[in-house]
């Protein structure tokens, strides 16, 4: 296990790339990097078919301001093992794993190595995950969550059909096919024109350079296994309520021209849910680390405040 660099995307001064372990026996790619006088550790948690390099600009922004990094990638994506003989295949068999994953993380890599206090910053699936595991866990002081996915968007599809027919494509064992319409390769530079991710063809065309150097952290579209375990998680965080609470604060940081998650249900769960706040960044398409630099300021500065804010 290693960390790609190209010129345009270098590996972040000082990180180190190390094995995880899970309990149930997967090998997950992972980093840490630390900084003189750290303020804290941030921990970045990607989104579906991420990987840890589209985060190094992130993970030096962070350390600029004095912070030590450390993040991971989730099975079956990335540097880290994956699931089906297809490895391009975006799978998993359930969110519950992916938990997994984090606490491996956590208490192989963050807690004992890496100086408190600890926050974390993830995206969309990650940030799914994320508020799933702080309803029992306490390792984060705030918790920071780009474009959560509190519920997918659906476009046209009813959701009612897109649940039958998950169920129906899951009773006959066909959880490892792709979605309909989804690709079968990952994303490259020739993909940016139309793209629901980045406005920024330079951010585009770095994260497909990295890919193109290393294939292996590529994924492609998501099966109807993926699906299937996103409901059932999705169905666990838009079933929490306010009496239940979390153990951090927590800030959302919504893209107004998402059409990957649902913002009028992340909304609703803000509503909801008591230590949670919002703000929507209202140019931004899904993937606000990876947009223009004037989307990336404005998350940075939201950072800075939340962060810095007394909990």
């Amino acid at each position: 296990m290693e960390l790609i660099s190209t010129p345009e995307n270098p590996v972040p001064r000082g990180a180190d790339c190390t094995r995880v372990v899970t309990s149930d026996g997967y090998h997950l790619r992972a980093m840490s990097v630390r900084v003189s006088n750290a303020k804290g550790t941030v921990v970045i948690l990607g989104g579906r078919a991420d990987f840890m390099e589209r985060y190094f600009e992130t993970a030096r922004d962070l350390m600029a301001k004095g912070y030590c990094v450390a993040s991971v990638d989730l099975r079956g994506q990335g540097g880290s093992q994956r699931l089906t003989e297809k490895r391009l295949r975006g799978h998993v068999d359930s969110f519950e794993e992916y938990d997994e994953d984090v606490r491996a993380f956590m208490t192989q890599v963050v807690l004992p190595d890496c100086p408190p206090p600890y926050y974390v910053l993830a995206h969309s699936t990650g940030g799914n995950i994320i508020l799933r595991l702080i309803r029992t866990r306490n390792w984060f002081k705030k918790c920071v969550l780009i474009a959560p996915l509190i519920d997918l968007n659906y476009g046209a599809w009813p959701v009612s059909l897109v649940r039958l027919l998950t169920g129906i494509a899951m009773t006959l064992r066909l959880g490892w096919v792709y979605l309909p319409g989804k690709r079968q390769a990952p994303l490259g530079r020739k993909d940016f024109v139309g793209n629901p991710l980045t406005q920024d063809q330079r951010r585009w065309n770095r994260d497909s350079g990295v890919l193109e150097k290393a294939p292996q952290l590529g994924s492609a579209g998501p099966t109807y296994g993926w699906l299937s375990a996103a409901l059932k998680s999705i169905a666990t965080v838009r079933g929490m309520k306010s009496a239940k609470g979390l153990k951090c604060p927590v800030l959302i940081v919504a893209a107004g021209l998402d059409s990957v998650v649902d913002n009028d249900a992340i909304r609703r769960f803000s509503e909801r849910v008591a230590g949670v706040s919002i703000i929507t960044i209202r140019e931004a398409l899904h993937e606000i680390l990876l947009e223009k630099d004037e989307i990336r300021q404005q998350f940075l500065a939201a950072f800075d405040v939340f962060v810095a804010e007394e909990a």
